[in-house]
């Protein structure tokens, strides 16, 4: 009786008729109505009982059923063991482990839906998430073991290590008392706490993996990247170092639950992350992160209002990195300017409190904020020939021409307000929607642009001699970090750096941006001369020469 009905059941496609089906018959012969009660089974009184809800009412054996989408090898056919046309999972196992492959199952497409198997697939998901969160967390704990972090600092107040239990912590503060990005990702980890709940109390795993990865992204991608000075930053002053054990405390919290968050999906990879963060601890934790509950919700920390006003800033940074790509212009080279186009002025103010952080993402000098930006993009409409062919008929020359002359961002108004766009036609009005015409930005002449849910980023792609030597000046910045890397520098050695060129355009940038150069790389001295028995790095500006300056 405790075991009736299902929670829920699961088989492939195929199995319609031959599981799903059957039981629901069986189920029914036996105890629906007018059916003999078998003498071991259910007693007629059980059909009112408490086992069944009101919902689920008798004879139904299960409660849900997932349909799952059959296999498919790489031939595009159903794997089978008679055409062989399939991978021992033990090789997959073997060459990127099981949590790759299982990672794959769930998060590349919705249970329902026919999965055609492809290694290449398998490889491709690896860095999208599994090895962006050992990432993270190969960064924290070289980092906290450099700067000696301590979690033990606050007792574990019960034997899960829930970040409840660490308040007690000298340096240790309430996300309240944080910095705003810290606040951000501890808003957006229990936001995907609730929404991964939610899903997989639907059984919708699909839904619930990207979830996850959007916050092991945001996490890799923004609040480490962007943090990365305050876990630098110098402890010895009493502000820096309550605002670096506040970022510290931040990213082990948010280890630890995604740890727990994971752990139905990547078993593996979330029990050495959780036993690696516990370890401290000792006996006074559970020894697996299976034996753990699944993380609840601190409804608390969440803020909605920031989580959505840093997506439009993460957008910002996004799409001004895609305008650069699509105008190729590189990364580190400056430009001048950059407006931001929303689709109103309600977050400008908060924006602009952030012009710093979008200077330093874009590499530009000044950032400016509008809802306005006809003077910088222009719209194109061009018809779906394939899908408007059908439709319209002999119309499509009467329509191309209506597209042409139509203002191309009423007609994107029109289409993000209603889902379609009206033509006036000869013979009469004609309806349009995004699948049968594509709306394509264009930046006018000296700028390049991309554009994204909320909004518009325009780059001035005008490049003076100063701008040009600046970028010159942060190339050879990576180049010798590069160096820096391949000679096994710690992170807190001292260099020496020699740059042997011939081009004017390179002696400018050293001369003008020599302090820069030097701080960023932890270089005693920048020479214009080979240095002795030191292997050189070739560059578009000449030759470059590092060496680790030995400590007596």
């Amino acid at each position: 009786k405790d075991q009736f009905p299902a929670d829920f059941i699961s088989e492939a496609l195929d199995q319609t008729r031959g599981w799903f089906y059957s039981q629901l018959a069986i189920s029914t012969m036996l105890f629906g109505e007018g059916a003999k009660i078998c003498e071991e089974g259910f007693q007629a009184e059980d059909r009112q009982s408490d086992l069944i809800s009101d919902e689920q009412a008798f004879p139904h054996p299960f409660r849900n059923c997932i349909v799952l989408g059959l296999m498919l090898g790489e031939d595009g056919n159903k794997m089978s063991k008679s055409e062989r046309n399939y991978r021992e999972p033990r090789e997959i196992f073997d060459r990127y482990g099981a949590d790759a492959l299982r990672w794959f199952f769930f998060s590349g497409q919705p249970p329902w839906t026919a999965i055609r198997y492809r290694e290449q697939s398998i490889k491709e998901s690896i860095p999208e998430f599994l090895l962006r969160l050992w990432n993270v967390a190969s960064f924290f704990t070289i980092y906290a073991e450099i700067d000696g972090f301590e979690p033990t600092s606050a007792e574990a107040a019960d034997d899960q290590l829930t970040p409840k239990s660490l308040s007690s912590a000298a340096s240790y503060r309430p996300a309240a008392q944080r910095s705003e990005i810290d606040r951000w990702i501890l808003s957006e980890l229990n936001r995907t706490i609730q929404f991964v709940t939610d899903r997989m109390d639907q059984l919708d795993n699909y839904n619930a993996c990207q979830a996850i990865t959007k916050l092991i992204d945001g996490l890799s991608n923004w609040y480490v990247r962007r943090s990365r000075d305050r876990f630098w930053a110098n402890a010895n002053d009493t502000e820096t170092q309550q605002d670096k054990a506040d970022a510290y405390w931040t990213l082990y919290e948010t280890l630890l639950q995604v740890s727990k968050l994971v752990a139905p999906f990547v078993p593996f990879l979330s029990e050495t992350l959780f036993r690696h963060l516990s370890a401290p601890f000792g006996d006074k934790v559970l020894k697996s992160v299976h034996l753990c509950d699944y993380p609840e919700v601190a409804v608390e920390q969440i803020n909605d209002e920031l989580s959505e006003s840093m997506e439009v800033l993460r957008e910002i940074a996004s799409l001004g990195r895609a305008a650069r790509a699509e105008a190729k212009l590189k990364v580190r080279l400056p430009l001048s300017r950059v407006e931001v186009v929303l689709k109103d002025d309600e977050q400008i103010e908060w924006l602009k409190t952030h012009d710093e952080l979008v200077r330093e993402e874009l590499n530009v000098k000044s950032v400016q904020y509008t809802t306005d930006g006809d003077q910088y993009v222009q719209y194109t409409v061009v018809p779906n020939f394939k899908r408007l062919g059908p439709k319209v008929g002999k119309q499509v020359p009467a329509v191309k021409k209506a597209l042409q002359q139509a203002d191309g961002n009423q007609l994107l108004q029109s289409l993000q307000a209603n889902g379609v766009v009206s033509l006036e036609l000869p013979d009469g009005t004609l309806e349009l929607t995004s699948e049968e015409i594509e709306v394509r930005l264009q930046a006018k002449e000296g700028w390049a642009a991309a554009q994204g849910n909320n909004c518009v980023v325009v780059l001035n792609t005008e490049v003076t001699d100063d701008l040009r030597r600046e970028g010159i000046a942060k190339d050879l910045i990576r180049v010798i970090q590069n160096q820096r890397k391949s000679i096994a520098c710690e992170y807190t050695d001292r260099i020496q750096i020699a740059v042997v060129t011939d081009s004017e355009e390179a002696l400018a940038a050293i001369d003008a941006f020599r302090d820069l150069i030097c701080g960023e790389t932890l270089a005693n001295h920048l020479a214009d001369v080979a240095l002795d028995g030191v292997d050189s790095v070739e560059t578009d500006y000449g030759m470059v020469y590092v060496s680790k300056v030995e400590v007596s």
